[in-house]
Order: structure tokens, then sequence, then C-alpha cells
């Protein structure tokens, strides 16, 4: 059985000037567990949509801000640094990000 070395990536790096749709990168995933870099470069949900997942969600915004609101009608400002776990099926959206935004996302 032979050893791979990881590879070391910075999650600053790379990041778009601007995109047409938000950009995610899976950073590792095994079994239920997925990692993922979110980048928003002003993106926001369709209007009356929600995303309604069948897995729970960990988020932080690393850089920028984000407004998300939920089904039951409030909202919740993310600064950098800010994070909370998004319970399956809680239906949610995003209302606003800055430009750029850099989500993780942990979804198990």
């Amino acid at each position: 059985m032979r050893n791979t070395l990881p590879v070391k990536k910075n999650i600053f790096k790379n990041i778009p000037v601007s995109a047409h749709d938000e950009i995610t990168e899976i950073l590792a995933m095994k079994g239920a567990v997925r990692i993922e870099r979110i980048v928003s470069t002003g993106q926001a949900s369709p209007e009356d949509f929600f995303y309604d997942q069948d897995e729970d969600e960990f988020i932080i915004v690393l850089k920028g801000r984000a407004v998300m609101s939920f089904s039951n009608g409030s909202k919740i400002t993310l600064n950098e640094g800010d994070h909370f776990n998004i319970p399956k099926n809680l239906r949610h959206r995003v209302d606003f990000t800055e430009d750029p935004t850099i989500w993780l996302a942990v979804f198990y």
C-alpha cells in the first residue's frame, strides 16, 4: 500500500473577480461528509426559491458578508467568522452576498 502526501492548497487563492454563478469546489469528501468552498460574487437565490436539503449543513463565512432568510420570515446577517448549523429540511435562501464572499460548507 502506497501513501501519498497531501497537497497543500490555500482557500483564499484563485478567487474569481466575477462569475455568473456561484463557484463550488469540493475540498474533501468521505462517506456522508462533504466539505465545500463556495465563492459568491454578488449572487443571491432566485425570488421565491428556498433550499430544502436532505442533509445537515454547517457554514462559516471566511471572507465577505451575506444575508440569509428562512421560510418562517426570519433573517440573519453573516459577517466574516460567523457560522451556524442549518438542520436538514430547514428551508433557507441567500438574499445577498458581498463581492466576493467565501463560504466553507460542511454537509453531513
